[in-house]
């Protein structure tokens, strides 16, 4: 938890700094392709979390391997090295990515499903929920082939089950309650 607030602390900065720049997805494209390529390659992300490294031998290798990204996603990963926070980095990146689809007005929502759905059925599902929450969505499909039919909705913390295998499982739990 304490990583989390504190990445969310480095992230809230570096959006800010993203959008003064006019490039809050430039910059969130650019630490995400960092992020990867170090945890990514086992080397890679040894070399990165080592303490015992000297950090300017950090900064130099970093600044050559990621010279095209963004100033500002670089200036970051920099930071982290320069105050032995390397391993806030995938923390961070998951937090900028909340801030910016928080600036967007969207929310996540992830539809599961038995099967993958047309884009048809997404929309025909997603449209009353926007209208009745009065929010975007940022969607995210899984397919889970154990719900049988039917669809489970995850909204935050709020779960609509409306699927075959949830359904069955409700009628067990009350049978089960009877006897």
């Amino acid at each position: 938890m304490a990583n989390e607030t504190l990445a969310r602390r480095y992230a809230t900065a570096v959006f800010g700094l993203a959008r003064e720049h006019d490039a809050v997805e430039a910059v969130g494209e650019d630490l995400a392709a960092i992020d990867d390529a170090i945890s990514s390659n086992d080397a890679s992300q040894r070399f990165f979390l080592a303490p015992i490294i000297d950090r300017k031998e950090k900064e130099a290798v970093l600044t050559g391997a990621f010279s095209r990204a963004h100033t500002v996603a670089l200036h970051t990963v920099l930071l982290l090295v320069r105050k032995r926070r390397e391993r806030l980095l995938h923390e961070l990146v998951r937090q900028y990515f909340v801030l910016e689809r928080e600036a967007r007005g969207e929310e996540p929502l992830t539809i599961e499903s038995a099967r993958e759905l047309p884009d048809s059925e997404v929309r025909a599902l997603v449209a009353p929920l926007e209208r009745a929450y009065g929010k975007r969505f940022e969607i995210t499909q899984r397919v889970d082939p154990a719900l049988i039919g039917g669809v489970r909705l995850l909204m935050g913390d709020r779960v609509i089950d409306g699927s075959v295998a949830g359904r069955l499982q409700e009628l067990a739990r009350t049978l089960h309650g009877k006897n």
